[in-house]
């Protein structure tokens, strides 16, 4: 029914407006009593084998929601109750900003693609953890936090710092996000000596977070697709070194790989869906070399169907993400995903997707 019927009406609207719709539709839906149950019973059922650990959380299924549909925190409950193991909301910036001017959002139909350049519009943090209290959390949440374009990269550690105090009690975990290519210079906080002083910071605030509230809050670094394998891993040690908790892989694409000629394609911004599916499964490939399973790796980019989300996972991927695929493929995507993979299992004869994962790792590795 999405694809047919609700997709060709979202596409009327331009990419913004159709997202902006989508969030106050589901927030108008979920002040109807009953509204909740009825949209699990619909779209969720979880499948226990799919269960997994990581980081320290017990995750009911291993697909989430990538940052950047729900920003600002609005609409937790109604995303989780589609069936994700987890939602990332964000990213959310220390003080309100409204972006990138003019149009910030570009579909590329035919490839199932789209490019943006929002530049983190934010409600703010302190707007943004009102949202959390006025529309609660349900179930499993990651916070995505970034900091704000006015401030200068030589004080970007202090808007993440910031960031991570405010909504350390209300993230099961905290997602750095320094890859996003559309606010000028972020990227420069992957390499180096800016990325070695920013983990250990937050690393530092993390210890002190955790003495003080008696829980421990995990942090994800996330990371861009466009990296040479001396910036990955440059970026791989200092995670190893800075005990950071996971690796978010990957953000958008400035690149526009097999597609230069498409429409809209020299449009600026990050190129999301399908044609980054390639890059992003190299890089969880190469980074998990560089990590050796010390460090778990959720995986994002292009994935539209179960046996893209197993190709993720047997490259190094723990968890996956899914965003632009849920525009194109629809809500029902998600139980999609989870019932391929519980079909992966059944045909391993295993009763554990970690374990069928190591295998089939394994398995690859001895090919090589």
């Amino acid at each position: 029914m999405y694809k047919k019927l609700i997709r060709p009406i979202l596409f009327l609207f331009s990419a913004e407006f159709a997202h902006k719709l989508i969030i106050r539709l589901l927030r108008t839906a979920y002040m109807v009593p009953g509204i909740g149950m009825l949209v699990r019973m619909v779209m969720a059922g979880q499948i226990k084998k799919l269960s997994i650990n990581i980081m320290g959380i017990d995750f009911p299924n291993p697909v989430g929601l990538a940052a950047g549909l729900d920003k600002n925190g609005t609409c937790t409950r109604g995303f989780s109750d589609l069936g994700f193991g987890w939602v990332e909301l964000g990213t959310v910036t220390p003080k309100f900003q409204k972006g990138n001017p003019g149009r910030r959002i570009f579909r590329l139909e035919s490839d199932h693609a789209i490019i943006n350049r929002m530049g983190f519009p934010s409600v703010g943090i302190n707007r943004f953890l009102m949202n959390l209290r006025l529309f609660g959390k349900k179930g499993i949440i990651g916070i995505n936090i970034g900091k704000n374009s006015t401030t200068p990269i030589s004080q970007a550690n202090d808007d993440y710092l910031m960031a991570m105090r405010a909504v350390y009690p209300h993230a099961h975990y905290i997602a750095i996000n320094i890859s996003s290519p559309n606010t000028t210079g972020l990227r420069e906080l992957q390499s180096g000596d800016n990325l070695d002083s920013l983990l250990s910071c937050l690393k530092q605030e993390q210890i002190v977070q955790t003495q003080t509230r008696r829980h421990y809050v995990p942090l994800a670094v996330k990371i861009a697709p466009d990296l040479d394998d001396d910036e990955l891993k440059s970026i791989a040690d200092t995670v190893l070194k800075h005990k950071i908790d996971a690796v978010i892989a990957t953000n958008t694409t400035v690149t526009r790989p097999g597609m230069e000629n498409a429409l809209y394609a020299t449009e600026n911004g990050g190129l999301s869906g399908k044609p980054l599916k390639a890059m992003s499964t190299e890089i969880i490939r190469k980074l998990y070399n560089h990590l050796q399973g010390k460090v778990p790796i959720i995986g994002v980019g292009g994935i539209e169907n179960a046996t893209d989300a197993w190709d993720k996972m047997v490259a190094g991927a723990d968890l996956i993400q899914i965003y632009t695929g849920l525009i194109y493929e629809g809500p029902g995507l998600i139980r999609r995903i989870n019932r391929g993979l519980e079909r992966r299992l059944r045909s391993a004869g295993s009763s554990s997707l970690q374990d069928t994962l190591n295998e089939a790792r394994s398995g690859i590795r001895l090919m090589r």
